[in-house]
């Protein structure tokens, strides 16, 4: 569609060499769940080229209320949301490339992140959280982590030589029992993470890199932290 790009192409410092760039990348974004729904949507809308989809659960009716790729019959059906997520997106944008992936991402299997250009977490869990952040500080991969619950959520993005997931937050709890989060939150948080990566790629504008942002959306606040490297890090003093 000729016209499909042409709001973001008329923006002051994007025009044909943005767009270009974004068709020229790829993006893997991991766990299709209330963050990488809206994370994806906004990317391939946005015309990044490849959008690589890992993510190894099946959809369930209590996912319906934030992860808004998913539809009711994908739940009934208990289809892999990388599949669900695919179709989505290629009804949006065909004219990019998708990759679904129906895995876990574990530490023997850094291999199918290897074309990305920059890595979303999307992840709701700690072991996992951990393990992308050494397969990106491994292959020096920027990588935008987010993390949402009830009405707030944050966003950081991760550059090569900066501060990691680890010197942020040494020690993150592992949950028990479902996470309560309100839907928008969630798209709130996953666009923030798509907008932070179309910057990583096009250079435009200013990353959040070695600053996180919180966002407080019960009472409409938003906080920035920033954080130093860790030179005790057990993920990145060696590197």
């Amino acid at each position: 569609m000729k016209d499909r790009y042409l709001r973001q192409l008329i923006m002051e410092g994007f025009s044909q060499k943005g767009q270009d760039q974004l068709a020229g990348s790829c993006v893997a974004i991991v766990g299709l769940g209330g963050l990488g729904c809206p994370a994806s949507l906004y990317l391939a809308a946005a015309g990044v080229g490849k959008l690589v989809l890992i993510d190894d659960q099946r959809i369930e009716g209590s996912n319906l209320n934030r992860q808004v790729l998913h539809f009711q019959e994908d739940a009934q059906l208990s289809r892999y949301k990388v599949e669900s997520a695919r179709m989505k997106l290629n009804a949006l944008n065909p004219d990019i490339e998708l990759e679904a992936l129906p895995i876990r991402l574990e530490e023997d299997n850094p291999y199918i992140l290897e074309n990305a250009d920059v890595v979303l977490d999307c992840l709701d869990n700690p072991k996992g959280r951990y393990i992308l952040n050494r397969h990106c500080l491994m292959s020096k991969t920027p990588l935008v982590h987010g993390a949402v619950e009830d009405m707030g959520g944050h966003v950081l993005t991760i550059m090569p030589g900066g501060p990691c997931l680890r010197c942020a937050f040494p020690k993150m709890a592992e949950r028990r029992g479902p996470v309560p989060v309100l839907g928008a939150a969630a798209g709130m948080i996953g666009s923030v993470q798509a907008m932070e990566t179309v910057k990583i790629i096009t250079g435009i504008g200013e990353r959040t890199e070695g600053r996180a942002l919180f966002f407080d959306m019960k009472n409409g606040l938003m906080d920035e932290v920033l954080f130093a490297r860790d030179p005790s890090c057990p993920d990145c003093s060696s590197l």
